[in-house]
């Protein structure tokens, strides 16, 4: 059949994929599996049942979900084809924006998973005059359950309608508002039409590994990133289009746990969970003690010395890999084929380490705004530090300052009700300005060098790229989150967030006393003074106008929970300068001045 629509994946998956385990989620500890049948069944059912509630084409419903789950995919298909608009909403968000999100949208219907988002949500439910109604997933007392969307549309007397309405969907249609986190101001709405998301899925589809042998119920995703996020929403229809079982995982804390039960053939993640698996391997290994830690660190740097990607060549490096790096892969659950990355930059010493360590990293970039992948690297064409090829049906073009701008089928519609800020994002050409900085090199690979909002410049004239200076310092293990600052100021410094539990073993075995919480460690003096040679060390390597010339130990662990990092982990730039404005100030002697 011919896949036009969003939901034209769950049609295909019943007809040429059907099998047991399309979705498994785990309740109360038990992993539960929902086949190919059941599921399209269930979104028949939310559709009557919607459609008994009123709803019409073109009508906004959220989705929150604290963990993706069955429900949030069986609500996606129910919603998608009868016309209906989803809008999924992150759920770590402030009650402030759900309440401009839901007016913005005018969001009639809400789904969340559990009480915690029903009580959120409840807070500002006087304020939105659209929303009739907020159903949970789990059973909450008191509360209307998505059951009983369920029991209302039972009856499949009205099947005919769903079928009528799936039919007239046209591949330009609304599908979805997704509204971006965002690191400064109000959330934006990007429309995506079926097209959109359907051309970006179908893409990006020859890029992904198939490997001989395997059949595709042979092969197991574990899904962690919110789906809400588009690239794991996208990934999550690109899945169905190969008729891949999706095990949700539980929660970012249990992954290790879900990856020994699942034992996945491919996973997503975003860059700060890769650095977060090599410091927990690395500090595995060094800790081990003697032999075993001797061992370990001769592999690394027969890794490190490895000139070409791929399976080990050579005895050190065949020993390396049955000594070392094998463990590695089963630490991942001994199946991985391959890691997909996206949403931010993955330091390329990292990349190269996983690659020769027979865990592939794919690595892509994209925007919400670009449903959302423009390129991304394919099998047997991966080169580290690069974000690999445009797509096919896509047209990239550099601008004269470098900005990367690309126009095709998978770019947006627009910025739901603010047709100003759409016209500002688009050049007379009709290309979109993704904000990105970058370059195609002679082989046809895309770099990015930087995000153009963030670059900024000092009193002094000189232009700074804050990106590429923080990934080079989170090479540190002293450094677990840095943000480069000094937009008009006379030089760069720097906010810093220490590993604190790598810090804690380091202190313990240097026998120095740091004390015991992110407080008092930010304020060691003998840590301030290891984490200056870390600094002197990255200035080494950066020009004079770019080194760091000052810095600040912030006193808490960067987090999603305090605002300042997005639900993919990225710096919410202003919010992090304003948690920390007195470390700010100190740096620059404002203080002083005033």
């Amino acid at each position: 059949m011919s896949i036009k629509r969003i939901f034209d994946f769950a049609h295909q998956a019943l007809e040429k994929y059907p099998q047991d385990d399309m979705f498994i989620t785990k309740y109360h500890g038990e992993w539960e599996k929902t086949s190919t049948k059941e599921f399209n069944n269930l979104g028949d059912k939310i559709s009557r049942g919607l459609l008994k509630l009123g709803i019409k084409p073109g009508d906004k419903i959220a989705l929150i979900t604290t963990a993706s789950r069955t429900e949030w995919a069986v609500m996606d298909l129910g919603i998608a084809q009868i016309g209906a608009v989803s809008v999924p909403v992150y759920p770590t968000i402030s009650p402030e924006d759900y309440d401009f999100i839901f007016n913005n949208a005018e969001v009639q219907y809400c789904f969340v998973s559990d009480r915690e988002l029903l009580e959120k949500v409840q807070q500002i439910k006087s304020n939105v005059p659209s929303l009739k109604g907020i159903f949970t997933f789990d059973k909450v007392e008191g509360a209307a359950n998505w059951n009983e969307i369920l029991d209302l549309g039972n009856d499949d007397a009205t099947q005919n309608e769903v079928e009528d309405l799936s039919n007239s969907i046209n591949a330009e249609d609304l599908a979805t508002i997704i509204y971006t986190s965002g690191t400064t101001g109000r959330p934006k709405g990007v429309m995506l039409s079926h097209q959109n998301i359907v051309s970006n899925v179908l893409a990006c589809d020859p890029r992904i590994p198939r490997i001989k042998g395997f059949d595709y119920k042979d092969i197991r995703i574990l899904s962690f990133l919110p789906i809400c996020h588009v690239f794991e929403r996208m990934l999550f229809y690109l899945y169905q289009n190969n008729g891949y079982s999706v095990y949700f995982a539980e929660s970012i804390e249990k992954m290790g746990d879900n990856i020994k039960e699942v034992k996945p053939h491919i996973m997503t993640v975003v860059p700060r969970l890769i650095e977060k698996v090599y410091d927990k391997i690395y500090d595995k290994g060094t800790s081990a003690g003697g032999l075993k830690t001797k061992i370990f660190l001769w592999a690394l740097g027969v890794n490190k010395a490895k000139k070409n990607l791929g399976k080990p060549s050579g005895l050190k490096e065949i020993i390396a890999d049955k000594l070392v790096f094998s463990k590695w892969r089963e630490g991942l659950g001994g199946n991985i084929i391959t890691l997909v990355s996206g949403s931010a930059a993955l330091q390329p010493r990292l990349n190269k380490m996983f690659q020769n360590a027979g865990i592939p990293i794919l690595e892509g970039y994209g925007l919400t705004e670009t449903s959302p992948v423009i390129s991304v690297n394919s099998f047997g064409k991966i080169k580290v530090g690069t974000v690999g090829h445009v797509l096919d049906n896509l047209q990239v073009k550099i601008q004269e300052d470098g900005e990367i701008t690309v126009k095709g089928p998978s770019v947006f519609k627009g910025y739901f009700k603010n047709e100003e800020m759409t016209k500002e994002v688009f050049t007379e050409e009709g290309f979109f300005k993704t904000g990105d900085i970058g370059h195609i090199d002679e082989e046809g690979y895309l770099h990015i060098t930087d995000r153009k909002k963030e670059m900024f410049k000092t009193s002094g004239g000189k232009y700074i790229a804050p990106q590429a200076i923080e990934n080079q310092a989170k090479a540190s293990k002293f450094i677990e989150q840095i943000m480069v600052v000094g937009d008009g100021e006379k030089m760069p410094c720097a906010l810093i967030q220490p590993d604190f539990n790598f810090v804690q073993h380091w202190a313990e075995r240097k026998q120095i006393n740091v004390g015991t919480t992110p407080e008092e460690i930010a304020k060691s003096p003998e840590l301030k003074e290891r984490i200056g040679k870390e600094i002197d060390y990255l200035n080494s390597k950066l020009g004079n106008w770019e080194r760091i010339k000052r810095f600040q130990l912030t006193p808490e662990v960067w987090s999603i929970e305090t605002g300042i990092l997005t639900p993919t982990l990225k710096l919410k730039r202003k919010a992090v300068k304003e948690r920390f404005i007195d470390l700010y100030n100190k740096m620059y002697d404002h203080d002083q001045e005033a």
